[in-house]
């Protein structure tokens, strides 16, 4: 549709996946090839001039633009997922969710001391997962020269369990 704004290009689902929850859903964004584009090439801009070595994307919808985030600093490309599914020598950092716990992993060898990171991922919420990836950055000796959002809910506040970092989001919304 002529005229839409990124923010636009977002859908919004209420309810999903349970009641209360207004589910914001990238995939009307990513398979418009004008709005992928203008994205990529905004959070890029925002990352360059950092001498980032690595990016490293967030399972699994970090990985979309993660790459593409790599591929257009001229940097290497680091998953980060979740349990069991790497294949070699991983390290592991679990946290905190609002009911339990959950953990995600990183190769050992996939982060090397003085490597400059930019972590990128879907959606800031509440910052726990992006945080416990910093620290999986970290315990590896990078460092985390910047975290980069496509969405940011804003009244989640994940921005603070992610203090001291230069955060960026592309998108903000209110709301769940």
């Amino acid at each position: 549709m002529p005229g839409r704004t990124l923010h636009d290009s977002i859908r919004s689902i209420p309810d999903f996946p349970k009641r209360g929850i207004m589910f914001r859903d990238i995939t009307t964004l990513l398979k418009d090839p004008q709005h992928l584009h203008e994205a990529a090439q905004l959070l890029s801009a925002h990352a360059a001039g950092h001498r980032i070595t690595k990016v490293a994307g967030i399972e699994s919808r970090g990985f979309i633009l993660g790459g593409v985030l790599a591929d257009t600093l001229q940097a290497g490309f680091v998953p980060i997922r979740k349990p069991g599914k790497l294949p070699a020598e991983k390290l592991r950092q679990d946290y905190a969710l609002e009911y339990g716990t959950d953990a995600l992993e990183i190769h050992r060898d996939a982060i090397a001391n003085g490597d400059r990171v930019l972590l990128h991922d879907d959606l800031l919420a509440t910052g726990g997962t992006a945080r416990a990836a910093c620290t999986l950055i970290e315990r590896l000796g990078g460092t985390v020269v910047g975290i980069s959002f496509l969405v940011e809910l804003t009244s989640l506040h994940g921005r603070d369990a992610l203090r001291g970092y230069d955060v960026f989001s592309l998108l903000q919304f209110e709301g769940e």
